[in-house]
């Protein structure tokens, strides 16, 4: 028997046809992360920052110009069928990379040094001696971050291109592993960074369990974990166990949805983003989110979406849930970044209302939407990193008071990007909402039914956004908060942010277009 196993191998594996053109970019994301590592185990620890802030942005940009020149030119399902290089893959790949560029520099950060006493720990006699940094004792300028971001930017590119459930629970590992860490991280708030990395543990292995307990029912059904397959099944009404589809569906999303974040899987959402070290609060919210919506889109369309009459209502019950309960607890926070967290759950909601409307053209304005939330997410929470009262970030909502007289640039940038938000004309939330609404709307009585909501939901997260800018700019400052100068990476990542915002709003046809050509599968 094992000289029969093992004369079979040989030939099994010459059936695998590998493009090593369409994967580059993932190549070369692995392969930075892993000099990332080599790094940290030999680089003097004064020159480890330095060295790894260049390297992972010189990885990005390698990635990110390798799949613009050569990957698009080689859609293909490759590996044996596991990845598929289509025209969604690597729309979502390239937005995955540019917006980790833009996330990266903001972890680039290091507060502190000329003229910062208030970031002198205490005991040390002068800025200058045994002095370490306001983002070192906030977490996110620890060296080691930087090549766990690759790990997680690997993971979620696996994440949106898988085209087998095995391949995709890969992914879902590999991007979840690094963020659970990068949470921990916030040396400052030691315990409530801590207690949010536990908490985001525990949630996200629940999530795993479930998902794989839907691909192991889906399989079942149909004998295979290649979603193709899956779907031919459903469709030819192939499966032996059809008491296995509805649960392995259900489970499956579920463990999806944890990942977005939709309700009632959201209660992990505010800790995490309040524990975590908020430039990681940023790239987790925009990058997490667009792989979590990649893949299921991916599970959606390519593989179960013959059987959506069994469960699309239900996901619709999820996504109302979600933007009613997203716009509804944001009224109450008073903490900015709990309050950008249920933000980005109503938003998860709005996304969902496109995912459901089941067109190319729904595609395309989830895609679109993916890059505009994202772009505005990272360059928020990048400004809220600024803020600090006494050395801390300046979280609570009331020391944001009057930042509008003493800061106006800061202060202007941080309400345009919640008008954004709250999707006002002219800025790239109103043209995401519109072209995610739009295909909803056209897609029958439950699509009207969450637009509807969705549009009120929109009304009440205003509210929120409206009641920030009035008071930055309608009340007596607090003494002592100072929005700090921030580096040029800093700079240039909030500047990108900002840009993308205001392009995507104001002349948006050409990403509009370009997220629309690209909303193909291949099978």
């Amino acid at each position: 028997m094992p000289a029969v196993v093992s004369a079979a191998l040989p030939a099994a594996f010459e059936q695998v046809q590998i493009d090593y053109l369409a994967i580059a970019p993932m190549m070369v994301v692995v392969a930075g992360a892993l000099v990332g590592v080599l790094v940290e185990a030999f680089a003097p620890r004064e020159r480890r920052h330095g060295i790894q802030v260049g390297l992972t942005i010189g990885t990005l940009l390698v990635a990110l110009a390798v799949l613009a020149v050569w990957s698009r030119d080689h859609l293909a399902v490759t590996l044996g069928g596991s990845m598929a290089i289509d025209g969604v893959a690597l729309f979502l790949q390239g937005t995955l990379l540019g917006l980790s560029v833009i996330g990266v520099l903001v972890m680039a950060e290091r507060f502190g040094g000329t003229g910062s006493d208030a970031f002198t720990p205490m005991g040390a006699s002068t800025p200058g001696s045994a002095q370490e940094t306001a983002a070192t004792r906030a977490g996110y300028a620890t060296s080691e971050v930087f090549p766990l971001t690759l790990f997680a930017v690997l993971g979620m590119m696996v994440f949106v291109a898988a085209n087998d459930l095995i391949t995709m629970f890969v992914g879902l590992e590999v991007l979840s592993l690094p963020l659970y860490v990068m949470t921990g991280l916030a040396r400052r708030r030691r315990l409530l960074s801590q207690e949010a990395a536990l908490k985001y543990f525990l949630l996200g292995a629940f999530s795993s369990a479930f998902f794989l307990f839907g691909a192991a029912l889906l399989y079942g059904y149909a004998g295979s974990s290649d979603l193709g397959r899956i779907g031919t099944a459903i469709t030819t009404n192939a499966g032996e166990l059809d008491g296995l589809l509805l649960p392995g569906v259900v489970l499956t999303l579920v463990g999806l949805l944890f990942k977005v974040g939709a309700v009632p899987f959201h209660s992990w959402t505010p800790d995490a983003y309040q524990g975590a070290p908020t430039p990681v609060t940023g790239f987790m919210a925009a990058c997490t989110k667009l792989a979590a919506f990649g893949a299921i889109l991916r599970l959606t369309y390519v593989g179960v979406g013959s059987n959506r009459w069994d469960w699309q209502l239900g996901v619709v019950v999820v996504a109302i849930l979600t933007m009613v309960v997203g716009a509804v607890l944001s009224v109450t926070q008073t903490d900015v970044k709990r309050l950008l967290a249920y933000s980005s759950v109503a938003h998860a909601g709005f996304i969902l209302v496109g995912v459901l409307a089941f067109s190319k053209a729904a595609i395309g304005g989830v895609m679109f939407y993916l890059l505009a939330y994202g772009a505005t997410t990272i360059a928020a929470f990048a400004i809220v990193t600024m803020v600090r009262q006494d050395g801390s970030e300046a979280s609570h909502l009331s020391q944001w008071a009057g930042l509008g007289r003493n800061h106006p640039v800061v202060a202007g940038a941080f309400a345009f990007l919640l008008l954004a938000f709250a999707g006002i004309p002219l800025t790239s939330g109103f043209t995401a909402k519109f072209a995610t609404f739009a295909p909803a709307v056209q897609s029958g009585t439950a699509g009207v039914v969450m637009v509807v909501v969705g549009v009120l939901a929109s009304a009440v997260t205003a509210f929120v956004y409206v009641r920030l800018i009035v008071l930055m700019y309608f009340t007596e400052p607090t003494p002592g908060v100072v929005a700090l100068t921030p580096s040029v990476p800093s700079t240039v990542a909030i500047t990108l942010g900002v840009l993308i915002t205001v392009v995507a709003g104001v002349f948006p046809t050409w990403v509009l277009q370009l997220a629309g050509n690209a909303s193909s599968f291949l099978l």
